[in-house]
């Protein structure tokens, strides 16, 4: 008997996120990690790329000529490719204003927006009156975290498709087993930048390293998650500051060498300042069996609450107190690890398409047939 043929969704990506082994960034990571399972066929749509991922479905967005700014460019673009592939459903990742121009284009198609950033930063999100809208003319909006959701209702009537949260999800069979002895390292990954804490953890490092015999700190990124990322006043400066606490401030490396870096790592350290959509980075070091040292907010403390110690992301002195108390007791980093790996379970790549895919086929049966616009 044939077997029936499994639904295409188009996964949208944001106008310049890459796709390519070695430089993608969390969306792309979590579009690729769903793109290779669940029970739809997925197409990936994105701009030009050196070498995309090979082992998902991609179409290659060509850019509009039409004198317009680049995101509208792009909108026309990825409407053109859509027109050949008539998928079944249309996810659009992290970028509202495009979602809904893809709604305007194919009122026969669902078009669903999956949020990854706060929406009161995007077009189509401004305001109440904008998110409004915008939740009711999309199939449905899903957000990585509560905090993400809380954000896209707030000032909003009840919508008629209330939003859904979708955390983010983990390849848990791509994390390194980590070896029997860990590293005395204490260790930042992720952008270089303010929002995520960097100067903070080296101030840190420089209180709480005399202290500690034997141990390290450590600093992977960039300000862009490419190799060729640009070096920054802001990372020259942090530079000269790190030399002078003994952090090896490394780099950009590959999110392979990241996660490798994590499993042999002590410690890891994540010190956002700013409300964390979800956090990839800490859910990484967790399943990596590391101690994480965590800032409480946006969608952080979501899934790290009793699994992780949490630190003042603006206070050098709180962060260095921790990191001490931490690096000197190994049984509460040994707690930290079991407790880190057994909450990474909840977000394996297998549940999170799961849940998502329940959703996509939510939207589906519930997408009138026949007319331009959901009910």
């Amino acid at each position: 008997m044939q077997r029936p043929v499994a639904p295409v969704v188009s996964m949208v990506l944001p106008p310049r996120e890459e796709f390519a082994p070695g430089r993608t960034g969390a969306i792309g990571l979590l579009v690729h990690a769903a793109a290779a399972s669940g029970r739809f066929a997925p197409v990936v749509l994105g701009t030009s790329q050196a070498a995309p991922f090979d082992d998902v479905a991609f179409r290659l967005v060509r850019l509009s000529w039409l004198p317009f700014g680049r995101t509208r460019r792009y909108a026309i673009g990825v409407a053109a490719a859509l027109r050949t592939l008539r998928p079944a459903l249309i996810e659009v990742h992290n970028r509202l204003d495009l979602a809904l121009f893809l709604a305007r284009r194919f009122p026969s198609i669902p078009v669903w927006a999956f949020l990854n950033n706060d929406p009161q930063g995007m077009h189509g999100g401004a305001s109440p009156a904008e998110r409004a809208r915008t939740l009711a003319r999309l199939a449905r909006i899903g957000t990585s975290s509560a905090y993400l959701r809380g954000r896209l209702l707030e000032g909003v009537p009840a919508p008629a498709r209330p939003p859904v949260v979708l955390p983010n999800w983990l390849d848990l069979a791509q994390v390194p087993d980590s070896p029997a002895e860990r590293e005395r390292v204490i260790l930042f990954a992720g952008r270089i930048v303010a929002d995520k804490g960097a100067d903070t953890f080296v101030r840190a490092c420089a209180l709480a390293l005399p202290d500690l015999p034997g141990w390290r700190a450590e600093m992977i990124g960039a300000d862009r998650f490419r190799p060729d990322s640009p070096d920054t006043d802001f990372i020259r400066a942090l530079r000269s500051e790190a030399a002078q606490a003994g952090v090896a401030m490394l780099g950009y490396r590959p999110h392979g060498d990241v996660l490798a870096a994590m499993a042999r790592a002590a410690i890891v350290v994540v010190p956002s300042r700013w409300p964390e959509p979800f956090g990839l980075t800490a859910l990484e070091a967790m399943a990596a069996g590391a101690a994480l040292l965590v800032s409480p907010r946006g969608g952080l403390s979501e899934f790290t609450a009793g699994a992780a110690v949490t630190i003042d992301p603006d206070d050098a002195d709180d962060l260095a107190a921790a990191l001490r108390a931490v690096a000197g007791d190994p049984a509460r980093r040994a707690a930290l690890a079991e407790a880190g790996r057994a909450r990474a379970c909840d977000y394996d790549v297998g549940k999170g398409v799961a849940r998502l895919d329940a959703l996509r086929t939510e939207i589906l049966a519930a997408w009138p047939v026949g007319r331009g616009r959901p009910i």
